[in-house]
C-alpha cells in the first residue's frame, strides 16, 4: 500500500433515496444555516426500548465522524458510532402519517 493512499471511510449511517429527498428539501426550504449539515445521535431513557434515534441540523464538532451522502454533509459524534453503525434512515410519507424512520441492523 502506498504511504499517502486515500482509503475510503465506511459510512457508519444509511441515508435511503427518500429520505435523501427529504433532508434536501428541508435543508434548501426551512433556512438551514450554510455549514450546518444533518447531525444524526442517539438519546437514552426511552424505557424498555433502549436507545432513541435523532435527527438534526447542525454544525461540525469537534470530535465528529464527517462525511458526505450525495452533497449532504452528515455529522456523527464519535461516542455514539457503536450505537449508530448499520443504522439505515428512511422517510415515510403515507396517508396516516409522514416522517423519518430508523431501521436498526438486524430489523427487518
Amino acid at each position: 500500500m502506498q504511504k499517502n493512499s486515500t482509503i475510503p471511510v465506511p459510512q457508519p449511517v444509511k441515508l435511503t433515496d427518500k429520505a435523501i429527498a427529504e433532508v434536501r428539501n428541508i435543508m434548501e426550504n426551512k433556512n438551514i444555516p450554510e455549514g450546518y449539515g444533518l447531525r444524526i445521535g442517539v438519546k437514552g431513557g426511552m424505557g424498555c426500548a433502549g436507545l432513541g434515534y435523532m435527527l438534526g441540523f447542525d454544525k461540525p464538532k469537534e470530535g465528529d465522524i464527517n462525511y458526505e451522502v450525495e452533497g449532504i454533509p452528515v455529522h456523527i459524534e464519535k461516542r455514539q458510532t457503536m450505537y449508530l453503525i448499520g443504522l439505515q434512515v428512511d422517510f415515510y410519507e403515507g396517508s396516516d402519517a409522514r416522517g423519518f424512520t430508523f431501521i436498526s441492523p438486524g430489523q427487518t
